[in-house]
């Protein structure tokens, strides 16, 4: 099999880091999370703190076994695949593999992609750069809408509007503008009770 049939095939992926940390933000802030980071995105928000993921071709091309080899070395059984823009690979053989080794999955994602892979949570992060895939609604166990910019809240409220009943809502500031924009979040939180706040706490905490 070739190099570009494997990852056609999700069994390779362009694996930009693997690291186990703390998970910092969203419904699983505090837990102990091993992070698989894949290169690519085609999403290019202005604002994004790993631009340097966007191009795939910088990363190497790992198997699928070598990748669950390295989550398995740590205690923590929760995984979480970001990117970049995960689901510009097919998701499902990494996945079926973390599972059947035990792994909680989740997924960190703009949606923007045909959805794959078997996942316990589904983190839809929409961006106003590219627009998401309709099937994401229905998969989404969390809607975490990034605060750049007043007009983000009307944005969050158009897909709070898509996303099934029980799908936990959050607004969570920018980093660079969060002085400005968190106490906006508060107030429309507080108006607006469906919503949660969501914090990037492993910068306060400077973790990975």
């Amino acid at each position: 099999m070739n190099t570009k049939t494997a990852v056609d095939q999700g069994l390779m992926l362009p694996l930009m880091e693997a690291f186990y940390t703390i998970q910092g933000e969203g419904t699983f802030s505090g837990y102990p999370a091993y992070f698989i980071r894949l290169g690519g995105c085609d999403v290019g928000c202005v604002w994004c703190d790993v631009k340097e993921s966007w191009e795939a071709g910088k990363w190497p091309l790992v198997g699928i076994e070598e990748i669950v080899e390295g989550a398995l070395s740590y205690e923590g059984r929760l995984v979480v695949i970001t990117g970049g823009e995960p689901l510009m690979y097919n998701l499902d053989p990494l996945t079926r593999l973390l599972k059947a080794k035990g792994f909680t999955t989740n997924i960190e994602t703009s949606g923007a992609h045909t959805f794959s892979g078997e996942f316990d949570w589904v983190c839809f992060s929409p961006k106003k750069f590219k627009k998401p895939h309709p099937g994401i609604y229905e998969k989404a166990d969390e809607l975490k809408v990034v605060v750049f910019h007043k007009s983000d809240f009307e944005f969050a409220e158009t897909h709070a509007a898509k996303v099934k009943e029980n799908c936990r809502k959050l607004l969570q500031p920018e980093w660079s503008k969060a002085e400005t924009n968190t106490k906006k979040i508060i107030d429309y939180v507080k108006n607006h009770p469906n919503w949660n706040i969501s914090l990037q706490t492993h910068k306060f905490m400077d973790i990975p």
